[in-house]
Protein backbone atom coordinates (compact mmCIF):
# COMPACT_ATOMS: atom_id res chain seq x y z
CA UNK A 1 0.00 0.00 0.00
CA UNK A 2 1.22 3.49 -1.14
CA UNK A 3 0.80 6.33 0.67
CA UNK A 4 -1.81 7.87 -1.56
CA UNK A 5 -3.92 4.65 -0.67
CA UNK A 6 -3.09 5.01 2.87
CA UNK A 7 -5.05 9.15 2.21
CA UNK A 8 -7.78 7.72 0.02
CA UNK A 9 -8.87 5.21 2.82
CA UNK A 10 -8.99 7.56 5.42
CA UNK A 11 -11.48 9.66 3.03
CA UNK A 12 -8.96 11.31 0.29
CA UNK A 13 -10.36 15.09 0.21
CA UNK A 14 -12.38 14.81 3.26
CA UNK A 15 -13.60 17.24 5.87
CA UNK A 16 -10.12 17.70 7.45
CA UNK A 17 -8.62 17.87 4.67
CA UNK A 18 -10.64 20.28 3.21
CA UNK A 19 -10.26 22.35 6.48
CA UNK A 20 -6.79 21.96 6.77
CA UNK A 21 -6.74 23.77 2.82
CA UNK A 22 -8.64 26.38 3.95
CA UNK A 23 -7.26 27.60 6.79
CA UNK A 24 -3.62 27.20 4.87
CA UNK A 25 -5.02 29.18 1.77
CA UNK A 26 -5.90 32.49 4.83
CA UNK A 27 -2.89 33.38 5.12
CA UNK A 28 -1.78 33.20 2.02
CA UNK A 29 -3.81 36.22 1.39
CA UNK A 30 -1.57 38.56 3.38
CA UNK A 31 1.93 37.01 1.01
CA UNK A 32 1.01 39.74 -1.52
CA UNK A 33 0.31 42.22 0.77
CA UNK A 34 3.85 41.99 1.89
CA UNK A 35 5.69 41.34 -1.57
CA UNK A 36 4.26 44.72 -3.03
CA UNK A 37 3.51 46.98 -0.05
CA UNK A 38 6.50 49.60 -0.86
CA UNK A 39 4.22 50.27 -3.83
CA UNK A 40 2.38 52.38 -1.07
CA UNK A 41 4.28 52.76 1.36
CA UNK A 42 7.44 53.84 -0.32
CA UNK A 43 5.31 55.66 -2.72
CA UNK A 44 6.54 59.13 -3.92
CA UNK A 45 4.57 62.23 -3.40
CA UNK A 46 5.31 65.48 -5.68
CA UNK A 47 8.38 67.69 -4.20
CA UNK A 48 10.58 70.38 -4.34
CA UNK A 49 13.29 71.78 -2.63
CA UNK A 50 12.22 73.81 0.56
CA UNK A 51 13.00 77.38 -0.08
CA UNK A 52 15.51 79.21 1.91
CA UNK A 53 13.84 81.56 4.73
CA UNK A 54 15.18 85.28 4.21
CA UNK A 55 16.92 86.77 5.93
CA UNK A 56 14.30 88.72 7.80
CA UNK A 57 12.61 84.93 8.72
CA UNK A 58 9.77 85.87 6.08
CA UNK A 59 8.96 83.42 3.42
CA UNK A 60 10.74 83.55 -0.46
CA UNK A 61 8.05 83.13 -3.18
CA UNK A 62 8.36 79.83 -4.64
CA UNK A 63 8.84 81.45 -8.21
CA UNK A 64 12.31 83.02 -7.47
CA UNK A 65 13.67 79.98 -5.32
CA UNK A 66 13.37 77.15 -7.49
CA UNK A 67 13.37 76.31 -10.77
CA UNK A 68 10.90 75.62 -13.04
CA UNK A 69 10.38 72.23 -15.42
CA UNK A 70 7.87 72.13 -17.67
CA UNK A 71 5.65 74.20 -15.45
CA UNK A 72 6.14 72.69 -12.69
CA UNK A 73 9.68 73.36 -9.73
CA UNK A 74 12.27 70.92 -10.05
CA UNK A 75 12.65 68.21 -7.90
CA UNK A 76 16.51 68.07 -7.05
CA UNK A 77 17.58 71.30 -7.46
CA UNK A 78 16.84 75.36 -6.25
CA UNK A 79 18.48 78.31 -6.70
CA UNK A 80 21.73 79.73 -4.47
CA UNK A 81 20.45 82.84 -3.97
CA UNK A 82 16.56 83.76 -4.70
CA UNK A 83 16.18 85.67 -7.91
CA UNK A 84 14.04 88.54 -7.67
CA UNK A 85 14.65 89.17 -11.29
CA UNK A 86 14.61 86.21 -12.43
CA UNK A 87 18.28 86.94 -13.70
CA UNK A 88 20.76 83.98 -14.92
CA UNK A 89 18.27 81.59 -13.80
CA UNK A 90 20.37 78.78 -15.69
CA UNK A 91 23.73 79.60 -14.13
CA UNK A 92 22.33 79.72 -10.43
CA UNK A 93 20.62 76.26 -10.07
CA UNK A 94 23.14 74.48 -9.06
CA UNK A 95 22.80 74.09 -5.17
CA UNK A 96 20.98 70.97 -3.75
CA UNK A 97 18.11 71.04 -1.76
CA UNK A 98 20.48 71.59 1.94
CA UNK A 99 16.86 72.85 3.17
CA UNK A 100 15.24 69.65 2.84
CA UNK A 101 12.43 69.19 0.58
CA UNK A 102 8.41 70.09 0.35
CA UNK A 103 6.22 67.19 0.03
CA UNK A 104 2.77 68.13 -1.69
CA UNK A 105 -0.57 66.99 -0.23
CA UNK A 106 -1.41 64.14 -2.59
CA UNK A 107 -2.35 60.61 -2.62
CA UNK A 108 1.03 59.54 -0.77
CA UNK A 109 1.18 62.09 2.26
CA UNK A 110 3.12 59.68 4.58
CA UNK A 111 5.71 57.07 3.22
CA UNK A 112 9.29 56.19 4.56
CA UNK A 113 9.96 58.69 1.04
CA UNK A 114 8.33 61.26 3.01
CA UNK A 115 9.80 60.30 6.47
CA UNK A 116 13.49 59.78 5.68
CA UNK A 117 13.80 62.00 2.45
CA UNK A 118 14.64 58.92 0.13
CA UNK A 119 14.15 61.53 -3.10
CA UNK A 120 17.02 63.02 -5.45
CA UNK A 121 20.47 61.43 -5.29
CA UNK A 122 18.76 59.11 -1.92
CA UNK A 123 16.34 57.91 -4.50
CA UNK A 124 17.97 54.29 -5.24
CA UNK A 125 17.68 53.57 -1.17
CA UNK A 126 13.96 52.94 -2.05
CA UNK A 127 14.85 50.30 -4.48
CA UNK A 128 17.64 49.05 -2.35
CA UNK A 129 15.11 48.60 0.44
CA UNK A 130 12.85 46.46 -1.74
CA UNK A 131 16.06 44.56 -2.77
CA UNK A 132 16.76 43.57 0.28
CA UNK A 133 13.56 42.07 1.41
CA UNK A 134 13.88 40.02 -1.59
CA UNK A 135 17.28 39.12 -0.75
CA UNK A 136 15.65 37.50 2.90
CA UNK A 137 13.31 35.84 0.90
CA UNK A 138 16.15 34.15 -0.97
CA UNK A 139 17.68 33.51 2.38
CA UNK A 140 14.55 32.03 3.89
CA UNK A 141 14.27 29.63 1.03
CA UNK A 142 17.27 28.07 1.69
CA UNK A 143 17.17 28.08 5.34
CA UNK A 144 13.81 27.10 6.18
CA UNK A 145 13.76 24.52 3.24
CA UNK A 146 17.10 22.90 5.39
CA UNK A 147 15.24 23.30 8.61
CA UNK A 148 11.72 22.06 7.69
CA UNK A 149 12.92 18.47 7.07
CA UNK A 150 14.68 18.88 10.31
CA UNK A 151 12.33 19.57 12.24
CA UNK A 152 8.88 19.34 10.87
CA UNK A 153 6.66 21.33 8.73
CA UNK A 154 4.41 22.58 11.04
CA UNK A 155 6.81 23.81 14.08
CA UNK A 156 8.39 26.02 11.22
CA UNK A 157 5.42 27.44 9.85
CA UNK A 158 4.22 28.08 13.33
CA UNK A 159 7.12 30.27 14.33
CA UNK A 160 7.17 31.94 10.58
CA UNK A 161 3.65 33.25 11.48
CA UNK A 162 5.39 34.67 14.96
CA UNK A 163 8.39 36.14 13.54
CA UNK A 164 6.49 37.48 10.34
CA UNK A 165 3.69 39.16 12.96
CA UNK A 166 6.46 40.31 14.82
CA UNK A 167 8.80 41.88 12.07
CA UNK A 168 6.12 43.54 10.58
CA UNK A 169 4.90 45.49 13.93
CA UNK A 170 8.82 46.10 14.23
CA UNK A 171 8.84 47.59 11.01
CA UNK A 172 5.57 49.91 11.80
CA UNK A 173 7.95 51.51 14.54
CA UNK A 174 11.36 51.79 12.92
CA UNK A 175 13.11 54.70 14.10
CA UNK A 176 15.25 54.84 10.89
CA UNK A 177 15.81 53.26 7.42
CA UNK A 178 18.70 50.86 8.44
CA UNK A 179 16.45 49.53 11.09
CA UNK A 180 13.50 49.40 8.58
CA UNK A 181 16.02 47.40 6.07
CA UNK A 182 16.41 44.96 8.92
CA UNK A 183 12.70 44.17 9.73
CA UNK A 184 12.26 44.25 6.21
CA UNK A 185 14.93 41.79 5.78
CA UNK A 186 13.60 39.22 8.62
CA UNK A 187 10.12 39.39 7.12
CA UNK A 188 11.66 38.61 3.96
CA UNK A 189 13.15 35.56 5.94
CA UNK A 190 9.63 34.34 7.57
CA UNK A 191 7.58 34.59 4.20
CA UNK A 192 9.69 32.34 2.74
CA UNK A 193 9.01 30.06 5.74
CA UNK A 194 5.36 30.60 5.78
CA UNK A 195 5.26 29.80 1.37
CA UNK A 196 7.35 26.53 1.89
CA UNK A 197 5.66 25.28 4.73
CA UNK A 198 2.28 25.82 3.29
CA UNK A 199 3.06 23.99 0.22
CA UNK A 200 4.27 20.97 1.86
CA UNK A 201 1.47 20.51 3.84
CA UNK A 202 -1.55 21.11 1.63
CA UNK A 203 0.83 18.89 -0.60
CA UNK A 204 1.58 16.00 1.76
CA UNK A 205 -2.29 15.82 3.24
CA UNK A 206 -4.19 15.61 -0.09
CA UNK A 207 -4.59 13.37 -2.52
CA UNK A 208 -2.69 13.47 -6.11
CA UNK A 209 -6.25 13.90 -7.95
CA UNK A 210 -6.78 17.20 -6.22
CA UNK A 211 -3.34 18.57 -6.18
CA UNK A 212 -4.32 20.70 -8.96
CA UNK A 213 -7.44 22.17 -8.19
CA UNK A 214 -5.51 22.81 -4.41
CA UNK A 215 -2.72 24.85 -6.13
CA UNK A 216 -4.61 26.61 -8.40
CA UNK A 217 -6.96 27.52 -5.20
CA UNK A 218 -3.65 28.65 -3.57
CA UNK A 219 -2.24 30.66 -6.92
CA UNK A 220 -6.07 33.07 -6.69
CA UNK A 221 -5.29 33.29 -2.96
CA UNK A 222 -2.78 35.05 -3.76
CA UNK A 223 -4.11 36.88 -6.35
CA UNK A 224 -7.10 38.00 -3.94
CA UNK A 225 -4.65 39.03 -1.78
CA UNK A 226 -3.52 42.02 -4.06
CA UNK A 227 -7.19 43.72 -3.76
CA UNK A 228 -6.60 43.38 -0.21
CA UNK A 229 -3.54 45.48 -0.42
CA UNK A 230 -4.93 48.01 -2.91
CA UNK A 231 -8.07 48.58 -0.12
CA UNK A 232 -6.28 48.09 2.85
CA UNK A 233 -3.67 51.15 1.72
CA UNK A 234 -6.34 53.38 0.55
CA UNK A 235 -8.26 53.26 3.83
CA UNK A 236 -5.15 53.57 5.57
CA UNK A 237 -3.08 56.30 4.00
CA UNK A 238 -0.11 56.77 6.58
CA UNK A 239 2.95 53.92 6.13
CA UNK A 240 2.86 53.20 9.71
CA UNK A 241 -1.05 52.33 10.34
CA UNK A 242 -0.46 50.30 7.07
CA UNK A 243 2.33 48.18 7.95
CA UNK A 244 0.52 47.14 10.68
CA UNK A 245 -2.74 46.59 9.13
CA UNK A 246 -1.04 43.67 7.34
CA UNK A 247 0.98 42.23 9.72
CA UNK A 248 -0.93 41.86 12.77
CA UNK A 249 -3.37 39.23 11.38
CA UNK A 250 -0.40 36.65 11.69
CA UNK A 251 -0.26 36.38 14.93
CA UNK A 252 -3.72 35.22 14.75
CA UNK A 253 -2.46 32.51 12.43
CA UNK A 254 -0.05 31.67 14.42
CA UNK A 255 -2.31 31.04 17.66
CA UNK A 256 -4.72 28.30 15.61
CA UNK A 257 -1.27 27.13 13.47
CA UNK A 258 -0.95 24.66 17.05
CA UNK A 259 -3.89 23.12 15.99
CA UNK A 260 -2.61 22.12 12.39
CA UNK A 261 -1.35 18.47 12.19
CA UNK A 262 2.04 17.69 11.53
CA UNK A 263 2.76 15.59 8.07
CA UNK A 264 2.56 12.27 8.58
CA UNK A 265 4.84 11.36 5.52
CA UNK A 266 7.81 13.70 7.19
CA UNK A 267 6.94 11.81 10.84
CA UNK A 268 7.11 8.21 8.89
CA UNK A 269 10.30 9.18 6.75
CA UNK A 270 12.02 11.14 9.67
CA UNK A 271 11.29 7.56 11.96
CA UNK A 272 8.52 8.84 14.08
CA UNK A 273 6.00 6.51 13.05
CA UNK A 274 4.40 6.71 16.33
CA UNK A 275 3.09 10.52 15.97
CA UNK A 276 2.39 9.65 12.35
CA UNK A 277 0.26 7.13 14.20
CA UNK A 278 -1.61 9.40 16.20
CA UNK A 279 -2.11 12.19 13.48
CA UNK A 280 -3.62 9.17 10.92
CA UNK A 281 -6.19 8.45 13.14
CA UNK A 282 -7.15 11.66 14.18
CA UNK A 283 -7.82 12.46 10.23
CA UNK A 284 -9.75 9.77 9.78
CA UNK A 285 -12.09 10.18 12.87
CA UNK A 286 -12.24 13.77 11.40
CA UNK A 287 -13.13 12.48 8.09
CA UNK A 288 -15.51 9.89 9.59
CA UNK A 289 -13.09 6.94 8.56
CA UNK A 290 -12.38 5.91 12.35
CA UNK A 291 -12.51 2.03 11.98
CA UNK A 292 -10.25 2.34 9.07
CA UNK A 293 -7.50 4.84 11.33
CA UNK A 294 -8.22 2.08 14.20
CA UNK A 295 -6.89 -0.88 11.35
CA UNK A 296 -3.21 1.43 11.09
CA UNK A 297 -0.11 0.02 13.08
CA UNK A 298 3.78 1.39 13.00
CA UNK A 299 4.72 -1.59 11.13
CA UNK A 300 2.42 -0.92 8.04
CA UNK A 301 3.51 2.71 8.25
CA UNK A 302 6.64 2.12 8.14
CA UNK A 303 6.60 -0.08 4.87
CA UNK A 304 5.27 3.24 2.77
CA UNK A 305 9.15 4.64 2.95
CA UNK A 306 10.74 3.43 0.34
CA UNK A 307 14.65 3.94 0.53
CA UNK A 308 15.60 4.87 -2.29
CA UNK A 309 19.77 4.41 -2.99
CA UNK A 310 21.79 7.55 -2.45
CA UNK A 311 23.14 9.41 -5.65
CA UNK A 312 26.39 10.01 -6.25
CA UNK A 313 27.66 13.54 -5.30
CA UNK A 314 24.01 14.21 -4.11
CA UNK A 315 20.67 15.13 -5.02
CA UNK A 316 22.65 19.08 -6.47
CA UNK A 317 25.31 17.43 -8.47
CA UNK A 318 22.61 15.28 -10.07
CA UNK A 319 21.17 18.30 -11.41
CA UNK A 320 24.13 19.07 -13.50
CA UNK A 321 25.88 15.49 -14.53
CA UNK A 322 24.61 14.99 -17.30
CA UNK A 323 23.40 15.92 -20.90
CA UNK A 324 19.93 15.67 -20.55
CA UNK A 325 19.92 17.25 -16.28
CA UNK A 326 21.61 19.72 -17.59
CA UNK A 327 19.38 20.90 -20.33
CA UNK A 328 16.51 20.46 -17.83
CA UNK A 329 18.08 22.50 -15.26
CA UNK A 330 19.64 25.29 -17.05
CA UNK A 331 15.95 26.12 -19.27
CA UNK A 332 13.93 25.82 -15.84
CA UNK A 333 16.70 28.14 -14.19
CA UNK A 334 16.06 30.61 -17.29
CA UNK A 335 12.33 30.13 -16.95
CA UNK A 336 11.87 30.76 -13.13
CA UNK A 337 14.51 33.65 -13.22
CA UNK A 338 13.23 35.79 -15.92
CA UNK A 339 9.64 35.26 -15.01
CA UNK A 340 9.89 36.52 -11.20
CA UNK A 341 12.63 39.46 -12.46
CA UNK A 342 10.12 40.99 -15.21
CA UNK A 343 7.20 40.38 -12.96
CA UNK A 344 8.38 42.52 -10.13
CA UNK A 345 9.73 44.97 -12.65
CA UNK A 346 6.17 45.73 -13.27
CA UNK A 347 4.54 45.25 -10.15
CA UNK A 348 6.56 47.22 -7.97
CA UNK A 349 6.48 50.22 -10.47
CA UNK A 350 2.87 51.06 -10.26
CA UNK A 351 3.57 54.74 -10.31
CA UNK A 352 5.08 54.96 -13.67
CA UNK A 353 1.74 54.34 -15.66
CA UNK A 354 0.46 57.90 -14.63
CA UNK A 355 -3.05 56.88 -13.38
CA UNK A 356 -4.15 56.09 -9.76
CA UNK A 357 -2.04 53.63 -7.79
CA UNK A 358 -4.85 52.24 -6.18
CA UNK A 359 -6.85 51.22 -9.48
CA UNK A 360 -3.39 50.10 -10.87
CA UNK A 361 -2.89 47.71 -8.40
CA UNK A 362 -6.98 46.33 -8.50
CA UNK A 363 -6.46 45.93 -12.71
CA UNK A 364 -2.94 44.32 -11.69
CA UNK A 365 -3.97 42.35 -9.35
CA UNK A 366 -7.59 41.29 -11.45
CA UNK A 367 -5.85 40.21 -15.00
CA UNK A 368 -4.56 37.40 -12.67
CA UNK A 369 -7.86 35.69 -13.05
CA UNK A 370 -8.02 35.06 -16.56
CA UNK A 371 -4.48 34.79 -17.10
CA UNK A 372 -4.16 31.69 -15.07
CA UNK A 373 -7.12 29.59 -16.09
CA UNK A 374 -5.97 30.74 -19.45
CA UNK A 375 -2.33 29.31 -18.76
CA UNK A 376 -4.22 26.04 -17.69
CA UNK A 377 -6.30 25.75 -20.92
CA UNK A 378 -3.07 26.26 -23.05
CA UNK A 379 -1.34 23.65 -20.77
CA UNK A 380 -4.23 21.61 -21.10
CA UNK A 381 -4.99 21.88 -25.08
CA UNK A 382 -1.63 23.12 -26.82
CA UNK A 383 0.68 21.53 -24.28
CA UNK A 384 3.48 22.45 -21.69
CA UNK A 385 6.56 24.26 -23.72
CA UNK A 386 4.00 25.67 -26.20
CA UNK A 387 1.88 27.80 -22.91
CA UNK A 388 5.46 28.22 -21.20
CA UNK A 389 7.40 30.07 -23.86
CA UNK A 390 4.37 31.48 -25.48
CA UNK A 391 3.40 32.94 -21.80
CA UNK A 392 6.81 34.39 -21.54
CA UNK A 393 7.70 35.62 -25.58
CA UNK A 394 3.82 37.76 -24.90
CA UNK A 395 5.54 39.19 -21.98
CA UNK A 396 8.59 40.16 -23.31
CA UNK A 397 7.18 41.70 -26.44
CA UNK A 398 4.46 43.53 -24.48
CA UNK A 399 7.13 45.12 -22.06
CA UNK A 400 9.41 46.25 -25.17
CA UNK A 401 6.85 47.65 -26.74
CA UNK A 402 5.98 50.09 -24.10
CA UNK A 403 9.46 51.79 -25.02
CA UNK A 404 8.17 53.28 -27.91
CA UNK A 405 4.45 54.73 -26.38
CA UNK A 406 5.24 58.14 -25.73
CA UNK A 407 4.33 58.98 -22.39
CA UNK A 408 1.42 61.01 -23.76
CA UNK A 409 -0.63 57.91 -24.11
CA UNK A 410 -0.94 56.51 -21.06
CA UNK A 411 -4.07 53.98 -21.31
CA UNK A 412 -1.96 52.03 -24.00
CA UNK A 413 0.98 52.07 -21.82
CA UNK A 414 -1.48 50.87 -18.85
CA UNK A 415 -2.88 48.42 -21.46
CA UNK A 416 0.41 47.16 -22.78
CA UNK A 417 2.19 46.76 -18.90
CA UNK A 418 -1.75 44.98 -17.70
CA UNK A 419 -0.78 42.11 -20.54
CA UNK A 420 2.74 41.43 -20.11
CA UNK A 421 1.63 41.18 -16.29
CA UNK A 422 -0.90 38.76 -16.79
CA UNK A 423 0.86 36.86 -19.82
CA UNK A 424 3.73 36.60 -15.98
CA UNK A 425 0.94 35.51 -13.89
CA UNK A 426 0.41 32.42 -16.62
CA UNK A 427 4.38 31.77 -17.14
CA UNK A 428 4.63 31.18 -13.17
CA UNK A 429 1.37 29.03 -13.33
CA UNK A 430 2.85 27.32 -16.14
CA UNK A 431 6.22 26.76 -14.40
CA UNK A 432 5.11 25.35 -11.17
CA UNK A 433 3.78 22.02 -13.00
CA UNK A 434 6.34 22.07 -15.98
CA UNK A 435 8.60 22.44 -13.50
CA UNK A 436 7.24 19.24 -11.30
CA UNK A 437 6.88 17.07 -14.56
CA UNK A 438 10.57 17.72 -15.94
CA UNK A 439 12.33 16.56 -13.10
CA UNK A 440 12.48 12.97 -11.73
CA UNK A 441 11.01 11.64 -8.76
CA UNK A 442 14.57 10.96 -6.69
CA UNK A 443 15.47 14.72 -7.44
CA UNK A 444 12.29 16.65 -7.67
CA UNK A 445 12.44 18.66 -4.82
CA UNK A 446 15.78 19.72 -5.54
CA UNK A 447 14.78 20.82 -8.63
CA UNK A 448 11.91 22.87 -7.59
CA UNK A 449 13.66 24.23 -5.65
CA UNK A 450 16.23 25.55 -8.14
CA UNK A 451 13.57 26.78 -9.82
CA UNK A 452 12.58 29.07 -6.36
CA UNK A 453 16.15 29.99 -5.91
CA UNK A 454 16.67 31.26 -8.91
CA UNK A 455 12.83 32.96 -8.57
CA UNK A 456 14.16 34.78 -5.66
CA UNK A 457 16.96 36.43 -7.28
CA UNK A 458 15.39 37.60 -9.90
CA UNK A 459 13.32 39.31 -7.45
CA UNK A 460 15.58 40.63 -5.25
CA UNK A 461 17.61 42.19 -8.65
CA UNK A 462 14.83 43.84 -10.34
CA UNK A 463 14.43 46.68 -8.21
CA UNK A 464 17.98 47.41 -8.66
CA UNK A 465 17.24 47.42 -12.19
CA UNK A 466 15.14 50.50 -12.28
CA UNK A 467 18.70 52.57 -11.12
CA UNK A 468 19.53 52.16 -14.80
CA UNK A 469 17.34 54.76 -15.97
CA UNK A 470 19.81 57.44 -15.17
CA UNK A 471 21.84 56.24 -17.94
CA UNK A 472 19.22 55.70 -20.10
CA UNK A 473 14.97 55.79 -19.16
CA UNK A 474 14.09 52.97 -21.18
CA UNK A 475 17.26 51.05 -20.38
CA UNK A 476 14.91 49.59 -17.76
CA UNK A 477 12.31 47.83 -20.15
CA UNK A 478 14.94 46.94 -22.38
CA UNK A 479 16.27 44.50 -19.64
CA UNK A 480 13.01 43.75 -18.40
CA UNK A 481 11.64 42.90 -22.03
CA UNK A 482 14.67 40.76 -23.18
CA UNK A 483 14.91 38.42 -20.34
CA UNK A 484 11.63 36.92 -21.04
CA UNK A 485 11.87 36.55 -24.59
CA UNK A 486 15.31 34.97 -24.43
CA UNK A 487 13.91 32.18 -22.01
CA UNK A 488 11.15 31.68 -24.39
CA UNK A 489 13.59 30.73 -26.91
CA UNK A 490 15.41 28.71 -24.16
CA UNK A 491 12.39 26.97 -23.49
CA UNK A 492 12.78 24.86 -27.01
CA UNK A 493 14.89 22.70 -25.73
CA UNK A 494 12.66 21.47 -22.72
CA UNK A 495 11.35 18.27 -23.61
CA UNK A 496 7.04 18.48 -23.84
CA UNK A 497 5.66 16.56 -20.94
CA UNK A 498 1.92 16.69 -21.75
CA UNK A 499 0.14 13.17 -21.89
CA UNK A 500 3.62 11.51 -20.40
CA UNK A 501 4.42 9.90 -17.54
CA UNK A 502 6.26 11.48 -14.84
CA UNK A 503 10.08 10.47 -14.80
CA UNK A 504 11.35 8.50 -11.50
CA UNK A 505 14.90 8.14 -12.42
CA UNK A 506 17.77 10.47 -13.86
CA UNK A 507 17.58 7.74 -16.60
CA UNK A 508 14.37 8.09 -17.54
CA UNK A 509 15.09 11.99 -17.79
CA UNK A 510 18.09 11.11 -20.42
CA UNK A 511 16.02 8.32 -22.39
CA UNK A 512 13.23 10.72 -22.85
Amino acid sequence: MSFVELLARLGGMGRFQVTYVAALAVPLLMLASHNLLQNFTAGVPEHHCRPRAAANGSSVPLAVSIPWERRRPQRCRRFLEPQWHLLDTNGSANAPCHDGWTYLDGIFRDTIVTEWDLVCDSQKLRQVAQSIYMAGILVGSCLFGVLSDKFGRRALLSWCYLQLGAMGVGTAAAPSLPVYCVCRFLTGLAMAGVSLNSASLCMEWIPTEARAIVGTINGYCYTLGQFVLAAAAFALPRWRQLQLAVSLPFFGFFLYSWLYVESARWQVTSGRPDLALRGLRKVARVNGRKEEGDKLSEEALRSLVLREPPLPGGAVAALVRTPGMRTVSCGVAFVWFSTSFAYYGLAMDLQSFGFNVYLSQVVFGAVDIPAKLLSVLAISCLGRRPAQGGSLALAGLCILGNIFVPSELPALRMALAVIGKGALAASFNCAFIFTGELFPTVIRQTGMGLGGTLARVGGMVAPLVRLTAEVAPALPLVIYGVAPVVSALATAALPETRHTALPETVRDVERR
